[in-house]
């Protein structure tokens, strides 16, 4: 499959490390039609060029290097601002479940085995790249509408229903990078697994191919039938046997990953429903967790203690924006690694969902104006202060509240309380 070589990513640029001067030659000369690409044989010099200018925009990189090893590099890459959002993937001999699995947990985007087939490659970086593109192009987005919040901060109805859409982009934003990074996995070893399959059938049917000669031939001679024999043996008909059922059971696995994948996002999104019904908040919560779990995974650790809690009466998909403006927002007070503990309980006709955090917590005098329209702690041109605001609107629309509990460098925890049904049911949404 070849690119088109007018489209805009032929300008990409492409680091490939390695210290194999043969497999540098190899990807360097496949690539040099459609990208520009640089090379690297051991890993510092790899982040000197990861961090120069132009910075590249996917990185190839071997795990196996002497001195700094690929997963040292990474280590570094995701540690540095300037880089850690440069997409990394990992080429390498090392081909066990427990290395791609380090691979992956340290921050790579795909984890491909050596030797490798340099169309598959080339259509994984068309696919990072695509979707850098599609990243970068939505961070331009929200870093403009967000400056534009600052500046006009509050000045008519306009600019604040402005600011509700900024910050519904943003969170489509989260959602679509985590999305797309839990789909192309699967994907991608289904493609390779098609791949693989389609060298199988060519030699089963070089087998068979040879098997109707011989039956032509009349008496079959003994020459004939060591022929045969032979060729069963080198094309591995008994290795293929068990091996095709196994690569045909791994990519059912990985469609059914992505049927899931699709089916808790129609259940976070309730988009066939934006009426009031009987939830399952339990439900609710863990289609939330598999939705943005890239954006919680390499921060810190959920612990789920789910009570004995009714259905309720609510707007699902709203409730479904509140749990997830709360788990982001703690994750993001989690500076290196820590924990966020999900509780779940009933008092009385109220229901409760706590979500606790042992991050860096929130300065007293700032706990008075969490909810407050365009209030955020965060940096500027990371958050619109929206986000609690519009927790808030929704608990309350459902007739409930939310309690804020913290302590600098212990941590934070907001108790929402609904209750089961609300006083003003059949209210419009």
């Amino acid at each position: 499959m070849e690119p088109d070589k007018q489209s805009a990513d032929r300008q990409a640029t492409i680091l490939l490390v390695d210290d194999e001067s043969i497999n540098l030659s190899i990807f360097g000369q496949f690539l040099a039609p459609y990208y520009q690409v640089l090379v690297a044989t051991d890993g510092p010099r790899a982040l000197q060029l990861a961090g120069g200018t132009p910075k590249p925009d996917v990185i190839l990189l071997d795990v196996m290097m002497p001195g700094m090893d690929g997963y040292q590099v990474i280590g570094q890459l995701k540690a540095d601002p300037d880089t850690r959002d440069i997409p990394v993937i990992f080429v390498t001999a090392l081909s066990s479940d427990v290395e791609e699995e380090r691979g992956l947990l340290l921050g790579a985007v795909d984890y491909i085995y050596k030797p490798c087939h340099l169309s598959i490659l080339l259509a994984r970086i068309k696919t990072q790249l695509e979707l850098k593109n599609a990243r970068d192009w939505l961070k331009d987005q929200n870093a403009y509408l967000e400056t534009e919040v600052q500046r006009r901060h509050q000045e008519n109805q306009v600019v604040h229903l402005q600011l509700l859409q900024s910050e519904k982009l943003a969170a489509i934003g989260q959602l679509a990078a985590g999305i797309a990074h839990e789909i192309n996995n699967p994907i991608g070893f289904v493609s390779s697994n098609l791949n693989t399959l389609n060298g199988y059938l060519h030699d089963v049917f070089s087998v068979m191919d040879a098997c109707d000669a011989a039956l032509n031939e009349n008496p079959l001679s003994a020459e004939t039938l060591q022929d045969l024999r032979e060729l069963k043996t080198s094309k591995q008909l008994d290795y293929l046997r068990g091996d095709i059922p196994e690569l045909i059971a791994e990519s059912r696995e990985g469609l059914s990953r992505v049927r899931d994948i699709i089916q808790d996002l129609k259940d976070f999104a309730h988009t066939d429903k934006n009426e009031w019904e009987l939830g399952d908040l339990h439900k609710g919560l863990d289609s939330t967790l598999n939705i943005i779990g890239n954006e919680l995974k390499y921060r810190c650790t959920v612990h789920k203690q789910y009570g004995e809690i009714p259905q309720i009466y609510c707007l699902p998909s709203q409730l479904n924006q509140v749990f997830m403006n709360l788990l982001i927002n703690a994750a993001h007070a989690i500076e290196t690694k820590g924990d966020i503990h999900i509780r779940t309980g009933c008092t009385g006709q109220e229901v409760w969902v706590e979500i606790g955090d042992n991050g860096k917590g929130i300065a007293p005098e700032n706990l008075t104006r969490l909810f407050e329209p365009f209030f955020t702690t965060k940096p500027v041109g990371k958050g619109t202060g929206l986000g609690l605001s519009i927790s808030q609107n929704i608990v309350r629309k459902h007739g409930g509240r939310i309690d804020v509990s913290s302590e600098p460098g212990q941590g934070s925890r907001f108790r929402v309380w609904l209750p089961i049904r609300p006083p003003e049911l059949g209210r419009s949404a």
